[in-house]
Formats: structure tokens, sequence, C-alpha cells
């Protein structure tokens, strides 16, 4: 069977069309979009979770805190997380979990976890999946940027931050005073 050139013009157009959507760039996340679940290996200081947290089974139990960072062992990142680790109970008291996120392995995750003492899972995004459904990661220089987000007990996005500031007091409150609310 020939293909008409009719036929091929319209294989052709449908393979561009397809090419130019995948091209676009996906539509930004709002605060009150559900948020994008996943499933990715985790560790603690104490252990190592292969099988990993899954986002919608932790929705509805608290406040989620999503603390993407660019990398374990690095010094605004160390600021990150011991700002959330210090703050840690008050976080609690406002019926908050925090989930650090980052493309690091879940290895140097638990002795990064170790090293800090954090109280708090970090998730092992290694190839990105999550922090680009996020909107969270930097194709020029390979790692996630510092965003945060809250997703909410009904598994909505109660805020984001992208460009959250480790170690400024003002980005904390503000992040302190969404958890107040959402309450």
């Amino acid at each position: 069977m020939t293909m008409t050139p009719l036929r091929r013009l319209v294989l052709s157009l449908l393979a561009i069309a397809s090419l130019w959507a995948t091209a676009l760039p996906q539509d930004k996340l709002r605060v009150g979009d559900q948020a994008p679940d996943f499933l990715l290996p985790a560790a603690t200081k104490d252990t190592i979770d292969m099988g990993g947290i899954h986002l919608s089974a932790a929705v509805g139990k608290a406040n989620i805190i999503l603390a993407f960072y660019p990398a374990d062992w690095s010094g605004g990142c160390t600021k990150e997380m011991c700002t959330m680790r210090d703050n840690f109970r008050a976080l609690s008291e406002l019926h908050a979990t925090v989930f650090g996120i980052s493309g690091d392995y879940v290895y140097s995750h638990r002795e990064w976890a170790k090293h800090l003492d954090l109280q708090f899972p970090l998730l092992s995004d290694h190839n990105h999946e999550v922090a680009k459904a996020y909107q969270s990661f930097n194709s020029a220089t390979g790692h996630n940027m510092r965003t945060v987000y809250v997703v909410d007990r009904k598994g909505r996005i109660a805020y984001i931050d992208p460009a959250y500031k480790p170690g400024v007091a003002e980005s904390f409150e503000h992040l302190k005073s969404v958890l107040e609310s959402t309450r």
C-alpha cells in the first residue's frame, strides 16, 4: 500500500503538532492546585527507605512542607535544613511536617541528616522528575532550585515560595504565617 501525498502531509502535520505540544512549557503550579503526587526514596538520620515516601499517603495527616534544595553538604542548604530542624517543634505545633528534597542519593541524605541531627526525612529525586513537576529544577545547573511549597491536608498547594532565602527570618516567618492560617 502506497501512501498518498495527502496522508503523508496529515501524518507530518500530526507529528509536528505533537513535537510542538511537548515543547511548550508546563502550566505553572498555583496556590489552590492539586499537588502533583510522587513516590521517592527517603533517608533519615537513622534509616534508608528505598520504598520511599508517597505524598498521597502523607496527605490528610498534616500540612506538608516540601523544601526543595540544590545539594546536601552545601552552605545555603545546611542553613535551610537547620532552620527547619531548629524550628521543628514550632512547625509540628502548626500541624506541619517537613520533607527536604534534592537530587542527591539517599546514602548522602542519611549521612547529612545524621551529621545535622535532622528530625525529618530527606527525599532523593535523583532524576529531578518531582522537581520538574514542581517547577523547581534549574536545567542550567542540573540542580533543584531553593523552592518551598506547602501542601495542605486536602492535597492542594497552599503556599509557594519560588525563591526561599535560607537564614532570612522573613522567609521563614512568612512560611509560618501561612501554616498558622491553614491549621
